[in-house]
């Protein structure tokens, strides 16, 4: 029934259509609510308050979150600012018009959903719940706040060469963690680079992602922006996901260090041929590390092109270092962790969100009966939230930062060994 994952009580008690609680035994409406719980509270009200049944009804509210102004829009979506009513955090709620979608669209909102459910990463945006009414879906998004990068380069210009290397370097650990778990993006560009107010970078929309048995299964279809497009993609050919990935960060470093695009051209078919044929200059003042970068990135055949650990391992983001450590990628699948924490790394974090869920209202009896793997829960939503916070507090959101001295033995070591001038007639360097 429409709101039924909001239940969690035995079949038997006479549930409301959001309520988290038992209303059988409700009271007289005078009854004392002083002692009630922030959750009883809201429940309450959802059912009872003629203003917040009125929200629901007009969408000012979706489930357990009071809905403001709209934020951005895509192709089949709009997306508004939101505030959750207990947490009180700002969320981006993407909302999707469900009697608009194809069967295509339809098929590309499952596996958007499901790439988000499966990345847990500090530098990408998070899914926290999915809210279902009979005509629309709502993705519950984590809310960046610092705006996209292409509007920030729009507006101030090209990024420093400190900025670039953080923002870049960010992007390259989303995608080496999405990769690693066979995920690829297909739609990488700078309006899908976000920031934070902190200025950590979240790589966003999945709309158009996959996820692949192997990493080497061959792909068919041309996706995302052409100014991007890998040129296999152009040529109409079956393709490997991981090196479109890779050369769309190649046009995303050239934009943010020179404030424009490597490939430009007035129209379609003059810009398949610009990527076909890889016309682009660099400008002399980009560093020359910067440079043997993007060119390392931009090459025409795909197993040329330099791979993600490479990149990072380049002269260039040499100075950069991130200060936190990676998270579990089974961190957040599930909320069994909270009744039973059988990782030690993550007791603290479990406690602290176990205490903020009691102190919201949320009981032992919630918890187990909203252990689900995806998203379709508010109990789901709440503790992502929460958990969020916790891992925000240890620093999982701190942009890196670049150091101005390194010193890497072995980096030294290969420079020095690079120096040398060899005579032997059986080891002749160029």
């Amino acid at each position: 029934m429409p709101g039924g994952q909001y239940q969690v009580a035995s079949a038997r008690l006479h549930h409301s259509l959001y309520s988290l609680t038992d209303s059988s035994d409700a009271g007289p409406e005078d009854e004392e609510t002083d002692n009630l719980t922030p959750l009883e509270k809201l429940t309450r009200d959802m059912c009872k308050d003629e203003q917040t049944i009125k929200e629901l009804i007009i969408g000012r509210r979706i489930g357990f979150y009071k809905v403001r102004g709209e934020i951005g829009y895509g192709t089949f979506s709009r997306v508004k600012l939101a505030f959750h009513a207990l947490t009180r955090d700002k969320v981006a709620l993407k909302i999707l018009d469900r009697t608009r979608l194809d069967a295509e669209a339809q098929r590309l909102l499952s596996r958007e959903i499901s790439s988000m459910e499966a990345l847990h990463h500090p530098n990408v945006i998070r899914l926290y719940e999915v809210v279902e009414t009979p005509r629309r879906l709502h993705l519950v998004l984590e809310y960046a706040g610092g705006g996209d990068l292409h509007s920030r380069i729009c507006n101030e210009g090209k990024l420093s060469d400190n900025a670039s290397k953080i923002t870049f370097a960010q992007i390259l650990s989303a995608i080496k963690y999405m990769h690693s778990i066979n995920i690829i993006h297909r739609d990488l560009k700078a309006e899908n680079v976000l920031f934070t107010i902190d200025g950590c970078v979240k790589v966003a929309d999945f709309g158009f992602s996959t996820q692949v048995s192997n990493r080497n299964n061959a792909l068919d279809t041309f996706c995302g922006s052409p100014p991007y497009a890998a040129p296999e993609l152009f040529r109409d050919e079956s393709y490997l996901g991981p090196p479109v990935d890779v050369w769309a960060m190649g046009v995303l470093l050239f934009f943010m260090v020179t404030g424009t695009m490597p490939f430009r051209a007035e129209t379609m078919g003059k810009l398949r041929r610009c990527v076909i044929e890889g016309n682009y200059t660099i400008p002399p003042w980009v560093p020359g590390p910067c440079q043997r970068l993007i060119k390392g990135i931009l090459r025409l055949v795909p197993s040329e092109r330099y791979a993600i650990d490479q990149m990072l391992g380049c002269d260039w983001l040499l100075p950069v270092e991130f200060s936190w450590s990676f998270l579990p990628s089974d961190s957040m699948t599930t909320l069994q962790s909270l009744m039973v924490s059988e990782n030690a790394s993550l007791e603290e974090e479990v406690e602290e969100v176990r205490s903020s869920l009691e102190k919201l209202g949320f009981t032992g009896e919630h918890l187990q009966n909203n252990q689900l793997k995806d998203s379709r829960s508010p109990v789901t939503g709440v503790y992502r939230i929460l958990l969020h916070h916790t891992q925000k507090k240890k620093g999982c959101d701190s942009p890196p930062v670049v150091r101005g001295m390194v010193r890497d033995p072995k980096r030294e070591g290969l420079r020095a060994y690079r120096g040398l001038r060899h005579t032997s007639k059986f080891c002749v360097l160029s």
